[in-house]
């Protein structure tokens, strides 16, 4: 086994630490967006059991429990791939966070003609000066 049990053991810690941040991230986050986040909290959620899962493995405990539940984040994450893949699409003239207080950001705006002029000129072939 490369690195060790030890080591393996510190690796999945560390993931099971990254899906713990990402659930409390991903539950704030989609408390603002009235829960259009569901992916990100499957994924999480998802990140949280396979970590488990690996630990119990990799400790020897309860290897029935651990094979369950890889095999329940395996459906957590599909669940996760087929929500992501439902959600509707934005349409690009709203914002979620407006309810907030946060202005969306502004359309460009068109170019100015001064600019507009100074492209066009310089496009024009070397010699051709007419316009």
């Amino acid at each position: 086994m490369l690195g060790g049990r030890g080591f393996w053991i510190l690796v999945w810690y560390g993931i099971l630490a990254l899906g713990l941040i990402g659930l409390w991230a991903s539950v704030l986050w989609g408390r603002r967006l009235r829960w259009q986040n569901l992916d990100e909290i499957l994924r999480a959620a998802g990140t949280i059991q396979v970590s488990a899962g690996m630990l119990l493995l990799l400790y020897g405990l309860a290897q029935q429990v651990a094979t369950g539940l890889l095999g329940l984040a395996f459906g957590v994450f599909v669940a996760a791939f087929v929500a992501g893949r439902n959600m509707p699409a934005r349409d690009g003239g709203t914002d979620e966070m407006d309810d907030d207080g946060v202005p969306p950001l502004a359309p460009a705006s068109p170019p100015d003609e001064a600019v507009e002029a100074d492209r066009h000129e310089e496009s024009l072939p070397i010699g051709d000066r007419s316009s």
